[in-house]
């Protein structure tokens, strides 16, 4: 059987060898995205607790939904407080955190740090777990 070449519209001939290692690089770029995407989201960088009163949630985005939230942590009475925001990936506590909202909460959290795309979440800061302790400072 005799196998027929067609040329480019420049005259060159391409070798049949290029298309498949154009194939093997694009599933080598794949792959290691897809590693590292499944390395950040499943390796904790740090994990700790952080507490104040829980002072907006939501669940948003276009197409990836996510549960983000703010947390005003209060150091001394009568200062602004520091701001921190976080993400929820479980509809569990995505669910605790709305019925918490304006509450005094303790929460644990993990970082993840280089995380390739905000499709998984706005932050880097993972809530895992949700403890109210109270009401909101000097509410009646």
């Amino acid at each position: 059987m005799t196998r027929i070449e067609v040329p480019n519209p420049d005259g060159r001939r391409r070798s049949p060898r290029f298309g498949r290692w154009l194939m093997i690089l694009l599933l080598l770029i794949v792959a290691g995205v897809g590693l590292w995407t499944w390395l950040t989201l499943s390796w904790a960088y740090s994990d700790g607790e952080r507490a104040g009163v829980l002072q907006k949630f939501s669940r948003r985005g276009w197409i990836c939904k996510t549960y983000e939230g703010e947390l005003a942590q209060f150091v001394v009475a009568g200062v602004s407080p520091q701001i921190w925001a976080f993400s929820a990936r479980d509809p569990t506590i995505g669910a605790q955190l709305n019925k918490a909202v304006g509450h005094k909460v303790q929460l644990h959290y993990t970082e993840h740090a280089g995380i390739p795309t905000s499709c998984f979440a706005d932050t880097r800061y993972f809530v895992d777990r949700v403890t109210v302790v109270g009401e909101v400072p000097g509410a009646q």
